[in-house]
């Protein structure tokens, strides 16, 4: 499937949610104007968005997958992940707080997280060539933020948003992929010390390093590649948690290290 939009629809659709995020404004879904769009469309209003992130000064650092539970997916009506891309200002620092006047409406929700040891490039990518490029693995804990009213949107409109990417914060130790079963890897997260959800790397459409080749195939269709040094999110583990002033939300895992993020 092809763009349906031309080059100024798809600029104007960049400009409208990049807007958004700048003035903390949340807008109507972009499927309430255009009901047809497509995700090709909305990829396309997605590159253009991060685009124009980049031409003020902002570096990719790494790629992430959303709707990577089946739970979401049957909820969305989808069979297959959306991407995104992360970039530098996003990543938190160890005692960053996540700050909210920044945000809209922010929640957090746990992630595993791929530090990529060389490039990932191709379409017929497998979990094997995942691990073998994966220097290591670390928790996280990603905070997204869509900049659609009410936190209501589609697939397509989704995609365009950059599949709600605000900030990320990751573990500062990991481990090789071949000292674990990412499968198993368990994760609790709790806020404000309160166990809110739990579950196991399988969540993520039954194998993390299956998603990330997911997302490595959808790159190379693209021309594009997961680059060495990157941070890749193979997608949440739970349902996301809202976040408010003095939150405070931690994802600990089996055999990576906690990982806490505070609200302000």
């Amino acid at each position: 499937m092809t763009s349906t939009m031309d080059p100024d629809q798809v600029a104007h659709w960049a400009d409208y949610l990049l807007d958004a995020a700048d003035t903390r404004t949340e807008v109507d879904p972009i499927t309430g104007t255009v009901p047809e769009l497509t995700t090709e469309d909305a990829y396309e209003i997605q590159a253009a968005l991060v685009a124009r992130r980049v031409g003020r000064g902002e570096r990719i650092v790494g790629a992430k997958l959303g709707l990577t539970s089946r739970a979401k997916q049957e909820q969305m009506g989808v069979d297959q992940p959306v991407y995104g891309w992360i970039t530098e200002p996003s990543v938190l620092g160890a005692e960053d707080p996540v700050v909210l006047d920044d945000l809209i409406h922010p929640r957090c929700e746990p992630e595993l997280v791929f530090i990529m040891g060389e490039d990932l490039e191709g379409t017929d990518i497998t979990r094997w060539d995942v691990l073998e490029a994966t220097a290591r693995v670390v928790g996280g804990i990603e905070i997204i933020d869509s900049r659609y009213k009410a936190f209501s949107f589609t697939l397509t409109d989704v995609i365009a948003d950059n599949t709600s990417a605000a900030r990320v914060a990751i573990g500062q130790a990991g481990r090789a992929p071949s000292e674990l079963d990412l499968r198993l890897e368990g994760c609790v997260l709790e806020v404000d010390g309160d166990a809110v959800a739990t579950a196991a790397g399988a969540a993520l459409l039954g194998d993390p390093a299956g998603c990330v080749a997911m997302l490595a195939n959808h790159l190379g269709r693209r021309g594009q590649k997961l680059e060495k040094g990157w941070i890749v999110m193979a997608g949440s583990l739970t349902d996301a948690q809202p976040l408010a002033a003095g939150t405070v939300a931690t994802a600990s895992y089996g055999h990576l290290s906690a990982v806490t993020v505070r609200a302000r």
